[in-house]
């Protein structure tokens, strides 16, 4: 009997799952192969619906279906956004809505905090760059999405946050953040000598282009013949930021590209008729998204020599796509590509010098250079000097044979 009471079950659930794929495939014109993957979801949906032990909502199931198709992505930045996560987020982008003032960089299925903001509610509790987190407001991260991490993270200011944070070397800690307005100069910059300059670009925001420009004119006009630029730890940020400081510095030709799937190309250029200086950046394996881009652009044009780490290894573009249950879906649409054509998601930017060690934290937001306490900086320096004193710009060849 009960086998009976089963099979009917199947049976009336089938029934009326082909009922309605035959409509939905007649809408939508779908051929047999994507009507039968279709009616697999259709007929999970229905003898949930109709058999589950208790009642269920459709639409938390339609969510649950829908995360679940992103989540088989594999890709860390593409994220399903239920009502409650796509209304935080769009209110902030509307200003309406603080964080802690760290950034994230999500990879193998971990989230880590790749920059500290100076002053900001994480780097007054002492948070550093490296460290893991582990779960936010008790939920272990490993059971949501790392982009939505980053979401549950910001909130409306003056709120507090609980953080589980894993540091190499200690006991994993709670930290209670009070999420503030977060506002910060992205670029810092000085001479080094009467030659030599120094700038630093922390992250790229809407402001940075602009600090950027007024920052290499200054150091310009103070006798400024090369200069290096240090992007360690700089988790990226916006696009066109970017490429606006590119303009600055790449010769005339490709930033970077933009490909889509379908092969759609989007090319950001420069202008600018020839390149004023020698460049050493320095990166590290914190280094991610519009740093590499930036890096990529001037190693691949020869302005510039990498010295550091193997950067992070973010090299993808999102985009918001706003649904009809007030919720939402980030999803990654096309790739980065650097001049020579190059694909830095997952692979990052090699150095040309390797040097793993880094400089402390706090020298990442202050201009107290120590190239003795700082191995890449102190190779940096020597790179650069020789280049200058050499008269030249472009990284050819010839360089190696004569250093």
């Amino acid at each position: 009997m009960k086998k009976k009471i089963l099979a009917g079950i199947f049976l009336v659930s089938l029934i009326s799952s082909a009922l309605t794929l035959g409509l939905v495939c007649f809408i939508l014109d779908l051929n047999t192969q994507n009507a039968f993957e279709l009616g697999r979801f259709f007929t999970a949906l229905r003898f949930i619906e109709g058999h589950y032990v208790q009642e269920v909502e459709r639409g938390k199931l339609i969510d649950g279906a829908i995360g679940g198709m992103v989540n088989s992505l594999g890709d860390p930045h593409s994220i399903y956004l239920a009502p409650q996560l796509y209304s935080q987020l769009r209110a902030e982008t509307s200003g309406a809505f603080g964080g802690i003032g760290v950034y994230m960089g999500f990879k193998n299925g971990g989230v880590q905090i790749v920059n500290v903001i100076p002053d900001g509610p994480g780097y007054k509790a002492g948070l550093q760059a490296g460290d893991e987190i582990l779960a936010v407001n008790g939920q272990p991260v490993s059971e949501i999405s790392p982009g939505e991490v980053a979401i549950k993270i910001r909130g409306e200011i003056g709120t507090t946050v609980e953080l589980l944070i894993g540091r190499e070397g200690f006991d994993d800690m709670t930290y209670t953040l009070t999420r503030e307005n977060i506002q910060v100069k992205t670029v810092a910059g000085k001479m080094i000598d009467d030659k030599l300059g120094y700038i630093r670009i922390s992250n790229f925001s809407e402001n940075t282009g602009e600090e950027f420009k007024n920052k290499l004119t200054e150091l310009e006009g103070a006798g400024m013949k090369g200069f290096v630029l240090d992007m360690r730890q700089n988790p990226g940020g916006v696009i066109t930021s970017c490429v606006e400081v590119a303009q600055e510095i790449v010769p005339a030709g490709t930033i970077v590209s933009v490909v889509q799937r379908d092969g759609e190309k989007e090319v950001f250029t420069s202008n600018l008729a020839a390149a004023k200086f020698p460049i050493i950046i320095l990166l590290d394996r914190n280094s991610a998204s519009a740093a590499e881009l930036l890096s990529g652009a001037l190693q691949d044009t020869k302005v510039a020599l990498v010295v550091g780490e193997k950067s992070y290894g973010k090299g993808s573009v999102q985009t918001l796509i706003p649904m009809m249950h007030d919720d939402g879906l980030k999803i990654t649409i096309a790739k980065y590509y650097t001049p020579k054509g190059r694909s830095i998601d997952g692979e990052g930017i090699l150095p040309d010098v390797e040097i793993n060690s880094v400089a402390p934290l706090h020298q990442m937001y202050d201009l107290n250079l120590d190239a003795n306490n700082d191995p890449q900086l102190a190779t940096a320096e020597e790179l650069l000097r020789h280049q200058v004193d050499a008269g030249k710009i472009f990284f050819d060849d010839d360089f190696w044979k004569t250093f």
